[in-house]
């Protein structure tokens, strides 16, 4: 089990490029990314060019989601994806799991620890599982084989650089 977590950039494009990775080793990657709906990302697009080596799966809306007070369609959606984890760890039909941004729900409060525990201790012996998000819970990092922070240390948003096309999204 891989976390990729931390207040830096580069959280899902690390897990992402273990996707690539392992499509070009043939290896089937499933992609659900918790508490995101935005069409426009340009990973959805590059996984139809991968066919079915790697699949995308959003369970979330477009907006953002209110740390203090997410709504009611926020957690199904959340409780929506961890359902969809399940039943690929029960079909052990890919190589790689991601669950992208899950460590976020957990700190928005969408998905509980023990659930995600739950998902862990079912994981196929040969199926990689990767979750991303900031504020992986301590417990998660122990238990996981791979760690990495990503640390910010200077960003272009603190210059009023928004969300570019191929870069953000």
């Amino acid at each position: 089990m891989q976390i990729y977590t931390g207040a830096g950039k580069g959280k899902t494009t690390a897990a992402l490029g273990l996707a690539f990775r392992a499509a070009g080793h043939g290896y089937k990657t499933k992609v659900i990314q918790f508490m995101k709906g935005q069409i426009k990302y340009g990973e959805l697009q590059a996984a139809k060019k991968l066919g079915p080596l790697i699949t995308i799966v959003q369970c979330g809306r477009p907006d953002f989601v209110d740390k203090k007070h997410p709504a009611k369609i926020d957690i199904a959606l959340a409780q929506k994806a961890l359902k969809l984890a399940q039943k690929e760890l029960e079909k052990n039909s890919v190589d790689l799991l991601i669950l992208d941004e899950i460590c976020c729900a957990l700190d928005f409060k969408l998905v509980k620890l023990e659930q995600v525990k739950q998902l862990i201790a079912a994981k196929p012996a040969a199926m990689e599982l990767i979750l991303t998000g900031r504020c992986a819970p301590k417990s998660l990092c122990a238990a996981a084989d791979l760690v990495t922070e990503m640390r910010e240390v200077k960003h272009y948003w603190q210059k009023g650089v928004g969300g570019r096309r191929g870069i953000e999204f």
